[in-house]
């Protein structure tokens, strides 16, 4: 995801340093090119050749090394970079950064840097919270950096409080966010929904499908990495939450409605995804859910049709992009569901393909449009979600 792409990783003088040893691993699996500028003091934390050993690129420590190639070091770094990101970062670098201080080699680099900056603070709870720090902070955010909150939890001094380095799974979604996509959503706003409802039967028992979510999941993770601001409207599911997205839990056909219709007022392209039952219980009682012999009668009222009011009632320059999942005729059915919605694409794909459908990594989409159809072939789901996205903003 990162192949070509360059993160100049800075690491200060915290014992968070460790950290960084991981992050650099993860991106490297990545394909990322992680080039490291270690402190004076990180390296009696953690040393250069460690660093070296993962990332397979020399640690830069020293701004006079004459060991390299015959350029101006700090300015070749800066100018391959394509995001810097300084994790840890203590309390002194950050107010250097924020004055503009460039008296080593990380300062200096980030200094001639054009790129996004990013910093994670990492310190004692009480130098974090001390209001010169977080003056320094709102300076750096003034500048153009990401200021990435640190976590709340146990510190290496003993105390409680904010002042953690993020776990470096975290920190790579961050460097993903910022570099993986061309941001060509930026100032959008993208609603999704995904996800299988619950329609109660009883206190115990719900009528439910076997949606697991994961194409509406990675459809929210794509846009948001495309500079998107995304809300993702989710029934229940198994899957990790998407960083950086607002999650709406729903349950019910009759919430799922109510949510998707609330953010579908401001929302500049919307996808639903989600397996909605047709029908839910009617409410339950005695008289309405009874045995007949191994049987079970149940009184059934229609949902309410998402997709249909979504297109009745769209905004102008909206784009909707419905779902159809198929066991026959798919591309009639999904041609009169388009037209019958009203709404700028269908993705369909048929049930009974190996590979496609409910639980499953891949995806065999078809695109449906008012003009044409595309057939996307067997490919992953965040593939998918990728080939969905770029087809959706040509429509807009």
């Amino acid at each position: 995801m990162l192949k070509g792409k360059t993160v100049l990783l800075g690491v200060t003088g915290g014992i968070a340093a460790y950290k960084s040893v991981y992050l650099a691993s993860l991106l490297k699996k990545l394909h990322a090119s992680v080039e490291v500028i270690m402190t004076k003091n990180a390296q009696q934390f953690i040393t250069p050749l460690t660093f070296e050993q993962i990332t397979g690129n020399r640690t830069i420590t020293d701004t006079f090394d004459r060991n390299f190639e015959h350029k101006v070091e700090h300015i070749s770094l800066a100018e391959r970079a394509d995001i810097v990101i300084i994790a840890p970062a203590t309390a002194n670098v950050c107010a250097k950064l924020a004055y503009g201080i460039a008296d080593d080699m990380l300062t200096t680099t980030v200094l001639a840097c054009r790129c996004k900056k990013v910093v994670c603070p990492a310190m004692n709870t009480g130098m974090y919270e001390n209001p010169v720090t977080q003056d320094n902070l709102e300076i750096l955010r003034k500048y153009g950096f990401d200021v990435v909150e640190p976590a709340y939890g146990e510190l290496a001094c003993g105390t409680t409080g904010a002042g953690r380095l993020p776990e470096p799974e975290y920190l790579k979604e961050v460097v993903l966010k910022h570099i993986a996509f061309p941001h060509d959503l930026e100032g959008k706003r993208v609603l999704v929904s995904a996800g299988p409802t619950r329609e109660a039967i009883d206190p115990v028992r719900f009528i439910t499908n076997h949606s697991s979510g994961k194409m509406g999941y990675a459809i929210a993770e794509n846009a948001m990495l495309r500079g998107a601001t995304v809300t993702l409207v989710t029934g229940p599911t198994d899957i990790s939450v998407p960083d950086f997205v607002n999650v709406i839990n729903i349950e019910s056909a009759a919430e799922m409605f109510d949510a998707v219709t609330q953010y579908a007022k401001d929302a500049d392209f919307i996808f639903k995804a989600a397996a909605v039952a047709d029908y839910t219980p009617a409410e339950y009682s005695d008289n309405k859910v009874k045995k007949k012999d191994t049987e079970m009668s149940i009184s059934l009222t229609r949902t309410k049709d998402i997709l249909k009011y979504l297109g009745e009632n769209r905004r102008c320059g909206q784009v909707i992009c419905g779902f159809s999942m198929e066991t026959e005729n798919m591309l009639e059915n999904s041609r009169l569901k388009l037209e019958k919605k009203n709404v700028d694409m269908i993705c369909a794909n048929n049930l009974k393909q190996a590979g496609a459908g409910f639980g499953v990594d891949t995806n065999i989409i078809t695109l449906i449009t008012k003009n044409d159809v595309t057939e996307l072939g067997l490919m992953t789901k965040n593939e998918a979600a990728k080939a969905i996205i770029d087809k959706a903003i040509l429509l807009k």
